[in-house]
């Protein structure tokens, strides 16, 4: 059996790649947002807040949740997500990483 493309990078250059995938997509920045702004909500509120079908704000939460940005609890009927600050942090730190490996160009030569 051949290598899947993913195969040809690291685990760290794959977990970057699904972590920016959750980004790619404005309802997902918009979701992070409210999240971060509100600090939890109730799913309803985010369909008012994004003006999105149910069905689809369900499906941006789900792929925010795959990844593990964000947590939920089920309280009846009710579902409240909120930032999952383990993973927000791992995040960070992921992106940090990747974003001090540049050398500032007007300190040397660059092409």
């Amino acid at each position: 059996m051949g290598l899947t493309k993913s195969d040809l990078f690291s685990t760290e250059q794959n977990e970057l790649a699904l972590v920016a995938k959750a980004f790619a997509h404005p309802a997902r920045v918009a979701i992070i947002h409210f999240l971060l702004k509100t600090n939890a909500c109730v799913n309803g509120d985010l369909v008012q807040e994004l003006g999105l079908a149910q069905p689809t704000v369900s499906q941006h939460l789900r792929e925010l949740k795959d990844i593990g940005i964000i947590q939920g609890t089920i309280e009846g009927p009710r579902v409240s997500y909120c930032i999952n600050p383990v993973k927000w942090n791992e995040i960070k730190v992921m992106f940090n990483d990747i974003f001090d490996q540049f050398k500032d160009p007007s300190l040397g030569s660059c092409c």
